[in-house]
């Protein structure tokens, strides 16, 4: 779809017509695909990066990333799924560069406990999400790759450098840290109810 540069408002442009308008390069185009997607997207970051800010600097260099590779969104599956990717990657280079991955010996991936948890219920997704962020840089990593993003331990291992039996024990550990913390939340709120009574 082709249009003239004046009839059309960034703010009220579609996908299709932002598009274009970030294609020819018009900064107008580019801040709105930014302010349409970005807290979205800042969400995916915060889940990799060791905090918010480290999180900011990744989803800026995701977004010069996709503006630069535009030319190669082929409309197939959803654009923003196209950006997910990009922010993804974007943040695993971002931790290869800091290599911060904690080294561990291969271990049999432990059997997950299952907590049923009153204080799981109660968490909101940003107490959540700043347990995953307390984890370890290697744990979070693999933890998000496998839980959230559906990595195979092989994907991981490739994408990371490292063993299929480290990535699994990297998740193993992460969900045993997070099974703590959920553990300590849930004393708290216990001794509060306690308390009240």
């Amino acid at each position: 779809m082709i249009f003239r540069k004046s009839n059309i408002r960034p703010s009220e442009a579609t996908e299709q017509e932002l598009l274009e308008g970030c294609l020819k390069e018009d900064r107008r185009f580019q801040k709105e695909l930014y302010d349409r997607y970005s807290s979205k997207l800042l969400a995916v970051c915060c889940r990799y990066c060791r905090n918010r800010e480290e999180a900011q600097d990744v989803l800026h260099e995701g977004f010069i990333k996709a503006i630069k590779n535009l030319h190669r969104f082929e409309g197939k599956g959803s654009f923003e799924g196209w950006l997910r990717r990009i922010m993804v990657n974007a943040s695993l280079e971002n931790f290869r560069k800091t290599k911060y991955l904690v080294a561990v010996e291969d271990i049999q991936e432990a059997e997950s406990q299952q907590t049923d948890s009153v204080a799981v219920e109660q968490m909101s997704a940003k107490e959540l999400l700043s347990m995953v962020q307390a984890l370890p840089a290697g744990f979070r990593i693999v933890f998000n790759l496998y839980a959230i993003e559906g990595f195979s331990h092989k994907e991981i291992s490739e994408q990371l450098g490292i063993s299929v039996g480290t990535s699994k024990s990297q998740l193993s550990r992460a969900r045993a840290s997070l099974q703590n913390m959920i553990k300590k939340v849930d004393s708290e709120v216990y001794k509060e109810y306690a308390q009240a009574r």
